[in-house]
């Protein structure tokens, strides 16, 4: 059983930083694929970012270039680094894992963790 814990959202000022965290334990048997993705209110959840058990990263077109996805395996951390930050960048961030590498369906998610940008 895969559990996931994410931090490190809050309130940030237009063209901010962030930077969030999800602590995971449990790590799936085979290959793997974790993400971070986002809900605005009103809205639907999109996908952020993802990246494979192997590095492969994908990222929305939305961000593409703000943000970067990163994994440190000695920590069992996942880390969403969220430069110049838009107001539409405000939403709930959830951190997810997928049993396989494809990044298509995630069963394990966490709990979320707030962002909230200002102009």
């Amino acid at each position: 059983q895969v559990h996931l814990v994410e931090s490190g959202g809050g309130s940030a000022q237009a063209e901010g930083s962030l930077r969030l965290s999800c602590a995971a334990s449990g790590y799936p048997d085979n290959r793997y694929c974790m993400g971070w993705f986002r809900q605005a209110p009103g809205k639907a959840r999109e996908r952020v970012a993802t990246r494979t058990d192997l590095g492969w990263t994908n990222y929305a077109d939305s961000v593409r270039g703000r943000f970067t996805i990163s994994l440190d395996n000695a920590k069992n951390t996942l880390y969403l680094q969220m430069n110049s930050l838009k107001v539409e960048d405000t939403g709930m961030y959830y951190c997810a894992v997928s049993n396989e590498w494809r990044c298509v369906d995630f069963s394990y998610w966490g709990q979320g963790t707030q962002v909230t940008v200002s102009s």
